[in-house]
């Protein structure tokens, strides 16, 4: 896995990247009530917002880290958005993207840069 500055995950899944975000960044929101999904096809460009994420404390949005066109969205999340919240890196995944190019990977953080940058 590889982590962003904005508390997302990256995975990934052959020729897929499954983006989600950080059990750090769910704790901070607080319980999840509502995820906002992108539509399946939609071409994207790095740092566009593709999803919202409401929870009882704030909304956040999440970023596209990589240009590409999301090919999944996690629609158990429309009825269940706490899944987010019980298994960030797991169930609760948001998207998947198919990205255009996977070199900006490089740039982001494996999981001991991330444990020491939200220390």
């Amino acid at each position: 896995m590889k982590y962003t500055e904005e508390h997302e995950w990256l995975l990934e899944e052959g020729e897929l990247i499954v983006v989600g975000i950080t059990e750090h960044a769910a704790e901070q929101l607080g319980d999840i009530v509502f995820v906002e999904l992108p539509e399946v096809g939609t071409e994207v460009s790095k740092d566009d917002e593709v999803v919202v994420i409401e929870s009882v404390k704030a909304a956040s949005d999440i970023l596209a880290p990589l240009d590409g066109e999301i090919v999944e969205v996690n629609e158990a999340l429309t009825d269940n958005p706490a899944l987010i919240n019980e298994d960030a890196a797991g169930t609760g995944w948001i998207f998947k993207i198919k990205p255009s190019d996977l070199s900006p990977m490089d740039d982001y953080m494996d999981e001991a840069k991330y444990n020491d940058f939200i220390a």
